[in-house]
């Protein structure tokens, strides 16, 4: 579950330059730790600033949820404005949902400044399957327009939705021009070229084992030394980007996220007429229920379809085929067309299905909990650590206001409670 193997991404990536692995001692400013998007946008944003920065990724760029996403760039954050306003007042969710707007159109800054050739399609759709979802949908569109001043996401009646996707299992969709979709694994890789560029360097094969912080001085607490297998980075500030795949190097993180599996997979190349014909616009397409299928065109005229959350740890059933199924279940016509990758990856998920940002200490930040929108708001979490580590913290510690408790259970019997919370939600999209 945790190879990349027969990823459509790994198939189709860009060359990369071979990165050494830390080896010896290196001092620099700040010593970021993960290679995904959170990762290598707070590298590419301290170098802009001048910071002298060291990457440590312990596979290679883009190897976690980053690189195998179902790569649709979202608004907003999966816990949705509504809880997100109680958590933190209006105010701030306000605050929120604009930074996430700021988000996507720093997407499209970042891939004209640096060239990034990641195969952006603006556009997507989110579809409803039943009345329920129907109402959902209009309910979000009106709070969009009057508390969020959005006026981009406009409602698509059935036969709109019909003449679009050649499915008929949707009644009608939410949709927005201003999102969209793109190649994953290509644009992390354009972005940690973009950072090498400005002077970072990235190191991979190069595990954070553990932390500390001290000082020359003899007070505690000005410096942040992080040491790997072969080598010890010492920095005046330290980010934490790995999410799941930071393992036991920060348990008081481990416990207040989970790793969920998930699963996609990409038929063989359709051609352009028939791909077309299944996607008309060319949206990535998202459905409403909790436990979401989502779908799009790749560049190569192939879909791709990500469906089913695993939420045990265990690999009791054979996902690319349950996931075809699914597949099929959408667009039958496509019965007799072969998939020819299929894979998945370990996404982070908060309790509250809100972002979880903050410090472990003054000069030591950490990003995680995603939840699923992970495209936009990483790119937008590393700036807002640059931004923090030059002196301006205002938007990071709005985000680091938002309350977060562990899951229940204990890192024990977490996990089972959440698989029976997860069994009430599949029933209640079955109703």
């Amino acid at each position: 579950m945790d190879t990349p193997s027969h990823s459509y991404y790994s198939a189709t990536a860009h060359a990369r330059p071979a990165r050494p692995t830390l080896d010896g001692t290196v001092d620099c400013d700040v010593c970021v730790v993960g290679g995904g998007i959170a990762g290598c946008s707070t590298a590419l944003h301290l170098a802009e600033r001048g910071y002298r920065v060291v990457l440590l990724e312990g596979q290679r760029i883009g190897w976690g949820a980053s690189g195998r996403s179902g790569a649709q760039a979202l608004l907003g954050v999966a816990a949705g404005h509504a809880k997100l306003a109680r958590l933190i007042g209006e105010s701030d969710a306000r605050r929120v949902w604009d930074i996430t707007v700021e988000g996507l159109a720093l997407i499209r800054e970042l891939i004209g400044r640096y060239r990034i050739d990641c195969d952006w399609v603006a556009g997507h759709m989110q579809v409803a399957m039943k009345a329920r979802h129907d109402a959902e949908i209009r309910d979000e569109i009106e709070m969009l327009r009057s508390k969020l001043d959005y006026p981009g996401a406009r409602y698509m009646p059935r036969d709109e939705v019909q003449s679009v996707i050649s499915s008929s299992q949707y009644i009608s969709a939410l949709h927005d021009p201003n999102c969209g979709h793109l190649h994953p694994l290509n644009y992390t890789l354009g972005l940690a070229a973009a950072a090498e560029g400005l002077g970072a360097r990235i190191f991979e094969n190069s595990r954070a084992l553990s932390w500390t912080r001290s000082s020359a001085n003899g007070s505690s607490g000005d410096r942040v030394s992080i040491r790997t297998a072969s080598g010890e980075v010492q920095a005046r500030y330290a980010a934490l980007c790995g999410n799941v795949y930071l393992g036991p190097l920060v348990p008081q993180l481990l416990s207040k996220i989970m790793a969920v599996s998930t699963y996609i997979v990409a038929t063989e190349t359709l051609g352009q007429s028939r791909a077309t014909d299944l996607i008309k616009n060319n949206a990535g397409v998202i459905d409403s229920n909790w436990v979401v299928d989502y779908f799009r065109r790749s560049a190569d005229h192939r879909l791709l379809f990500g469906g089913r959350a695993n939420y045990s740890g265990l690999s009791q059933f054979d996902a690319p085929e349950a996931t075809r199924q699914r597949m099929l279940k959408v667009f039958p016509q496509l019965a007799d067309v072969k998939v020819e990758f299929a894979w998945g990856g370990e996404v982070d998920i908060t309790l509250n299905r809100a972002p979880d940002f903050g410090r472990l200490a003054p000069n030591v930040y950490f990003l995680q909990g995603f939840s699923g929108h992970g495209i936009v708001l990483t790119g937008m979490a590393g700036k807002l650590v640059a931004e923090a580590i030059s002196g301006t913290a205002e938007r990071f510690d709005v985000f680091a206001r938002i309350p977060h408790r562990g899951f229940p259970g204990g890192m024990a019997m977490r996990r089972p409670a959440l698989v029976l919370a997860m069994a009430y939600y599949r029933l209640r999209d079955m109703l």
